[in-house]
């Protein structure tokens, strides 16, 4: 086995995606990323090969974005993030 678990908690999610434990739950609730819900507690889980198609799923979205939406030196102003 390797070193990375194959299961991953929602702040284990969180850590990775530099987020809040409280956003990977919406994302999840959302059903925007896959998880399974496992004990009597009802404790989330993130399968790690889940976690990295979401992630290349919102590189593909990010990347259709920015092709539908061009800088332009406008956009600078408005105080939006770059």
């Amino acid at each position: 086995m390797s070193g990375t678990p194959r299961f991953l908690t929602l702040a284990d999610v969180a850590e990775v995606l530099n987020t809040s434990s409280a956003q990977v739950y919406a994302l999840v609730r959302r059903g925007e990323l896959p998880a399974i819900k496992i004990g009597g507690r009802g404790q989330w889980r993130v399968e790690a090969s889940q976690l990295e198609s979401f992630i290349e799923k919102m590189y593909t979205e990010t990347k259709a974005f920015v092709d539908d939406h061009p800088f332009v030196e406008a956009d600078a102003g408005r105080g939006q993030e770059v």
